[in-house]
């Protein structure tokens, strides 16, 4: 597998799940280093969807740099820990602008 780099939204697969955590096969946007990524055979990630959300910032954000084909917003509060094997093929990338503001967000959540 190619190497998965901070920044990127990949296809994952998020099941099983247990309670309001994200089902399915969605994408999901890479917060953690490369060398993280490299070593520890697991990525942190959030959870994209598509559907316009009634929270906003810092809960969501809107990617708009991603040239994803849909509308797409990270789920600031579904944040995981996903092993490698859960990593699919890469569909873009957030810009360094939307990652920092994703890092604010939740910063605002976990204070």
């Amino acid at each position: 597998m190619a190497r998965i780099l901070r920044g990127e939204i990949r296809w994952a697969s998020l099941d099983p799940v247990r309670g309001h955590e994200q089902a399915g096969r969605r994408p999901v946007l890479i917060l953690s280093h490369d060398v993280f990524n490299d070593r520890s055979g697991t990525v942190i990630a959030m959870a994209l969807t598509s559907r316009e959300p009634r929270a906003q910032f810092p809960l969501t954000l809107e990617l708009t740099s991603s040239k994803s084909p849909r509308r797409s917003w990270v789920k600031i509060s579904q944040i995981r820990t996903l092993s490698v094997e859960r990593i699919g093929r890469r569909l873009g990338g957030a810009s360094a602008e939307e990652l920092g503001d994703v890092l604010e967000g939740l910063g605002e959540i976990v204070g």
